[in-house]
């Protein structure tokens, strides 16, 4: 659909008063700053309450625009080859246009308003439909008088839906949004205190809210909130709308019947045409549960198919709001607008890359664009032009179909092409691609993981770095294996991002030297191991059922603690059609954490009757297998668990791995090798037993520098509180590590200790979120830079431990992500 000013300004109902040229318009621009085209630009100079838009012509005439909307005739004379609309209020003729422009479609769109939760709604509708219908959405939050206008006028024939939100401040103002959206589909959102200034009570703002749908054919609604039913029926009635309304009521078209909260999931009952329906969203908050009912029902309403809707809601993503910039690596700057990809974000998101100012040179970072129901040609095509029109010098692609459509790329004249299958390729390649002195703009589709990238390019200004001797997990692995009989098996427990020192990264080295079995925490943690080539088997210790998908998927071994758990893993497995599903069977002996109770034990035998699970091992754990003076309950425990395991011999009737020593226990009870041992924080150097037997080696060292160096005098204090007072003059080092790096604030005033310059220096004052002082008064020869251990070789972690009144595997495991891992073995 093409526009010419003459025929803009017949539709806004202007004077033309001045006019050189009948320029095709193609952008509307309110904003001086957001020019990007200026010969096919038309600016609307809006008057606010601090600033004319017509101050700005003059600036903007210099910068190529020929076209503008003014409510005051200007100087013609000095911009004799612009043409000039007059119009008695300028955001008016911008709505007006907007108006016309939405009425030449006959695409179904939504329109979303409430209080609360518009652009969510928004996004993830677009989320759940995109893979239907070519969507035009609301970008970002743009649901003001101006935002709306500007958002429907991207409207193209290759569009099928539409979804726009608004929003409102005061009365009057939701009347003209409706003529601009015009939706067939209404949902109203929550209705609550935000933005009420403007009424005289709620009931007047959902009045208000509620004229958007005055056209609209039907509303989805919740009906749970009496003030929200009684004004939506009424206006129903008096305007003839169909209503599709949710909640706890049984009138509704959907009624909830429960609503199930796990630990990460949230599992929806409800009652839809007689029929018993249930979703599962990744979210547990109530805000997002009602949120993803909405979407539900307006899916619903569509006809769509539920299946395709449920595996959506299952990847709903919380919404980014805003673009973020940050500084990255070599000078460069970063722009992340990773969470989605469309056409029309990624127009904004360019928008915002040609606005920065910062560098000449710009980087686009870009992952296939899918399910957008166009041409693939025209798509990339258009993509490319976008980018050379904003002068963007590098692209680099992510995925197969882009590098498909390389030549639209070529054509466009854009100066350097890379492109990458996939993000790991690229990875692997970054360090042999130059990124200095630029803006980088990160665009791309959820699946394709691009968070990767960001981490790549973002500056590391931390200078704590926590270093990981790979060589000392060899020889420490070593060492137990020693003391094992040669048919018994080893697995190692790789859990809480293996004890804080990067779960694949030492998983890779025990797998080089064939250990038997890896353990992790969570299934997330598995999933990363083998998408980092790791291919050993993997038990997953704290399953729920939200992640049964993944683990299929990844081929994880689920431990089996619980008649809950037991019970629904064994209906999923029906419910897939799957066999002989490999699961470890965990038993309570006395460590009362986890595991089947021999009260237990009939449910357990009765579902392992059946052929869905095939019972890799059964284990238990020690509760005290470090502490001499507990020998006697260990044995307790022991023999408890052979008698349990005896019975599930004689169910399963085929062999099975028997499991119940740990780290400890390998060098302390030999005896308790049974078939398979775990080694959990003695491959880290650390074991509470019998040491003498083991010459294990410190595997991680913690590292920072020194920021700063200061002399003080005898009185003087020294952190927060002043807790740290100085009696003598005195030389302190400030050390960047803190709290927030994991460096335990219980090591103030002199509990805790650092190595400099093979000194130990004592800490002065409190221990800061990322800082902590020590007095450097003894040590000699220290400077700024200089390199401190916290602990390492030179200085045991349990040590550190120990004046921190914790164990080491709190010290470990409590490291920062944000300290930086190294990694290095001869």
């Amino acid at each position: 659909m093409q526009y010419y000013i003459e025929h803009i300004a017949s539709v806004i109902h202007g004077t033309v008063i001045q006019e050189r040229r009948n320029d095709r318009i193609e952008q509307l621009l309110t904003d001086s700053r957001r020019l990007i085209f200026p010969k096919s630009s038309l600016f609307f100079a809006l008057k606010g309450p601090r600033r004319d838009g017509q101050t700005f012509i003059g600036y903007l005439y210099h910068k190529g625009v020929r076209n503008f909307v003014v409510s005051e005739q200007p100087d013609l004379a000095q911009y004799p080859a612009a043409n000039f609309v007059q119009v008695p209020d300028v955001l008016q003729a911008l709505q007006l246009l907007a108006a016309y422009h939405r009425s030449r479609f006959t695409i179904p769109v939504i329109g979303i308003t409430g209080s609360n939760g518009k652009t969510i709604v928004k996004e993830w509708l677009n989320q759940i439909l995109d893979q239907q219908f070519a969507i035009i959405r609301s970008p970002k939050s743009y649901n003001s008088q101006i935002g709306v206008p500007l958002s429907v006028w991207p409207m193209s024939e290759s569009h099928e839906l539409a979804i726009f939100e608004a929003g409102i401040s005061k009365r009057g103002e939701m009347e003209k949004l409706e003529a601009i959206i015009k939706p067939t589909i209404g949902i109203l959102t929550n209705i609550g205190e935000a933005h009420s200034e403007g009424f005289d009570s709620i009931k007047e703002k959902l009045e208000e809210k509620l004229r958007l749908f005055d056209t609209v054919n039907t509303l989805v609604y919740r009906n749970d909130q009496d003030l929200v039913e009684e004004t939506v029926q009424q206006m129903a009635q008096s305007r003839g709308i169909r209503l599709f309304a949710w909640g706890g009521k049984k009138d509704g078209a959907v009624q909830i019947t429960g609503i199930e909260k796990t630990a990460h999931n949230t599992i929806i009952t409800a009652s839809y045409k007689g029929d018993v329906e249930k979703i599962v969203i990744p979210f547990t908050d109530d805000a997002s549960i009602e949120n993803a009912m909405h979407c539900w029902c307006t899916a619903l309403l569509m006809k769509q198919d539920m299946q395709k809707v449920q595996q959506q809601l299952l990847l709903l993503t919380r919404v980014a709001m805003r673009l973020e910039m940050k500084t990255g690596i070599n000078n460069c700057t970063v722009i992340n607008d990773s969470y989605s990809a469309d056409l029309s974000s990624f127009t904004i998101a360019l928008d915002f890359l040609s606005q920065q100012a910062q560098h000449n040179r710009r980087t686009v970072i870009l992952t296939d664009i899918p399910e957008s129901g166009r041409n693939e040609k025209e798509l990339y095509t258009e993509v490319a032009n976008a980018m050379q029109q904003r002068k963007v010098n590098r692209l680099i692609g992510i995925g197969e179909t882009i590098h498909h459509h390389a030549a639209a790329f070529e054509a466009a004249g854009i100066a350097e092409l890379l492109f990458f299958p996939t993000v790991d390729a690229f990875k692997k390649d970054f360090h042999h691609i130059p990124f200095r002195d630029e803006t980088i703009l990160l665009k791309g589709a959820r699946v394709f993981e691009l968070e990767e990238i960001d981490r790549l390019l973002e500056q590391k200004v931390h200078q704590t770095v926590l270093e990981i001797d790979l060589n000392a997990v060899t020889h420490n692995l070593k060492q137990y294996q020693q003391l094992l009989r040669p048919e018994t098996k080893l697995m190692a427990m790789v859990k809480a991002f293996a004890y804080g020192s990067g779960s694949f990264e030492v998983a890779n080295v025990l797998q080089y030297h064939k250990i038997d079995y890896l353990a992790v925490a969570y299934a997330d943690e598995g999933v990363e191991l083998r998408k980092g080539g790791i291919n050993l088997p993997v038990m997953v210790m704290n399953v729920d059922p939200t992640t049964f998908d993944v683990l299929v998927q990844y081929n994880l071994e689920p431990d089996i603690y619980a008649p809950e758990l037991l019970h629904a893993f064994e209906a999923y497995l029906k419910r897939e059609g799957i066999q002989q599903f490999p699961v470890h069977i965990e038993l309570e002996t006395g460590m009362n954490r986890l595991g089947f109770s021999e009260s237990q034990l009939p449910v357990l035998l009765e579902s392992l009757r059946s052929k869905l699970f095939k019972v890799q091992s059964v284990f238990s754990h020690l509760a005290a297998s470090e502490d001499p003076q507990q020998d006697a309950y260990t044995k307790q425990q022991a023999e408890r668990f052979e008698g349990m395991v005896s019975k599930l011999q004689q169910i399963l009737g085929y062999p099975f791995i028997k499991h119940i020593s740990n780290t400890a226990g390998i060098s302390r009870h030999p005896e308790l090798q049974m078939d398979m041992v775990r080694l959990g924080i003695g491959m880290y150097g650390i074991d509470s037993g019998n040491t003498h037997l083991l010459q294990l080696q410190e595997v991680s060292t913690l590292k920072s520098t020194i920021a700063q160096i200061k002399q003080l005098e005898e009185g003087e204090t020294v952190s927060y509180g002043r807790k740290g007072v100085v009696t003598r003059k005195t030389n302190i080092a400030t050390v960047r590590i803190g709290y927030a790096d994991g460096y335990p604030r219980s090591l103030s005033t002199g509990v805790g200790k650092m190595w400099v310059n093979g000194h130990l220096a004592p800490v002065i004052g409190i221990v800061c979120m990322d800082m902590t002082m020590i007095d450097i008064t003894d040590v000699p020869q220290v400077k700024v830079g200089d390199e401190v251990v916290i602990f390492g070789k030179q200085l045991p972690v349990e040590q550190v431990a120990h004046w921190a009144q914790t164990i080491p595997y709190q010290m470990l495991t409590g490291i920062s992500q944000r300290v930086k891992r190294v990694y290095f073995q001869d």
